[in-house]
């Protein structure tokens, strides 16, 4: 990527987010609960010690959220504790309000199922023991309400039973969407530490790619070198005409391999010095084909432009050669009717390479730039490999389908710096 982005929240901050806001809803349904039981349906209830439970886990509830936007990283201790403080302030709660006559008793599970889902395997142990030892000394120690065994006027129905199916409703939506979501959580972390591994492998092979060139091109500096001098000493001994002309071909063709050297580092400099090039995708895209073209005379193409505007991209050389490794892989499969599309929107930039060869094999569709595979029987798949990088570095992205009306479609996306342009 060439922008630096945002780290996304890790997974237990994630989940004390979730907790959090179920933590919220939770004691404001008590808070009305309670309300309505003392106003409605006129329970006696011990207010001082029930509302002040209340309003500390309000507080408790507030700390959270400033916590919550500290750099510390949350850690699943963390998230423990806040389980075990939530299921204390249920036991005070429920001790005050019928104890395990409570209809919301079974809100216990609620902490269980969270522990269970997001937390280490003994912290979930831990928080299971803590709420089965509240519950069952809830079964012994309590205030009772007389006034939960009621029937509700003209029916058969309690307002025990009645307590039940509204903390049925409440424990199931709070599991249904909370722990989902926590548990979507988990799995985009491990979903990221696969990309991340992958990149890592990926970046491991290209450095080792990059080493390999760095020594070569060292490597031919001095035998170029010696071969100027030598050719420049031919050329001065030389009687013959047609032979001087072979010997300046020979120096023509010196000359453009150390251009070519000094071309490598003066970009691995311009690299480390400052951020890329922006380019008119059009521009850009018309002056690759027109240097691919006197590399392939061969070849035969149509270029069609979808866009009416400018679109501009970031480049630089590593791109340019990256296009042409994919040009030249279409050449290579077909050199007739290769067709070129570039086409954008707001965000993106898409270039389309169709060729008319034979395809991509399926059996090894999968693992095209992801390692050195290659479709061609001489081919170590190198050019394809660094061509992903290199799009992958600038935010892209490279995709190959074999094509309904036969062939191949790569497809190359990149992204745009400046859509009001």
């Amino acid at each position: 990527m060439m922008s630096n982005q945002p780290l996304a929240l890790s997974t237990p901050s994630r989940n004390l987010i979730l907790l959090t806001v179920a933590r919220g809803i939770t004691w404001t349904g008590f808070l009305v609960a309670i309300i309505f039981g003392i106003e409605i349906l006129n329970f006696q209830l011990y207010l001082v010690p029930i509302f002040v439970t209340i309003a500390v886990m309000g507080l408790f509830n507030v700390a959270t959220w400033w916590r919550l936007g500290w750099p510390r990283s949350v850690t699943a201790g963390e998230c423990l504790a806040h389980l075990l403080i939530d299921i204390l302030g249920l036991t005070v709660i429920f001790y005050f309000t019928g104890g395990s006559n409570n209809p919301v008793i079974t809100y216990y599970l609620v902490p269980v199922t969270i522990a269970a889902a997001t937390l280490p395997w003994r912290y979930a142990l831990l928080t299971t023991g803590c709420c089965f030892s509240a519950y069952s000394g809830l079964m012994w120690f309590y205030q009772p309400i007389p006034e939960l065994s009621r029937y509700i006027a003209g029916s058969s129905i309690s307002l025990h039973v009645l307590g039940m199916w509204l903390n049925f409703i409440l424990c199931a939506s709070l599991i249904t969407y909370f722990v989902f979501k926590m548990a979507r959580a988990l799995r985009y972390r491990d979903m990221t530490l696969s990309h991340t591994r992958e990149a890592a492998l990926r970046n491991e092979q290209i450095l080792a790619v990059a080493s390999q060139a760095a020594g070569t091109a060292h490597e031919l500096g001095t035998p170029l070198a010696t071969m100027a001098i030598l050719l420049g000493e031919m050329k001065e001994d030389a009687d013959d005409d047609l032979l001087r002309n072979d010997i300046a071909l020979l120096q023509g063709q010196v000359e453009q391999c150390k251009s070519h050297l000094r071309s490598l580092v003066a970009t691995a400099e311009r690299r480390r010095s400052g951020p890329p090039d922006n380019m008119d995708a059009r521009q850009y895209l018309e002056n690759v084909i027109q240097k691919w073209l006197v590399i392939r005379p061969d070849v035969t193409h149509q270029f069609e432009c979808s866009g009416k505007r400018h679109a501009i991209i970031p480049t630089d050389d590593t791109l340019q050669q990256a296009l042409l490794n994919l040009l030249n892989n279409a050449a290579d499969a077909n050199p007739a009717s290769i067709d070129i599309q570039l086409d954008w929107d707001n965000t993106q930039v898409t270039i389309d390479i169709r060729d008319h060869g034979e395809g991509v094999p399926m059996e090894i569709a999968d693992q095209l730039g992801q390692t050195f595979v290659s479709t061609k029987s001489k081919g170590m798949g190198i050019g394809l490999f660094l061509t992903h990088a290199t799009i992958n570095r600038f935010g892209g992205s490279v995709t190959l389908y074999n094509h309904e009306d036969g062939g191949t479609l790569t497809e190359v996306v990149l992204p745009r710096v400046n859509s009001s342009l």
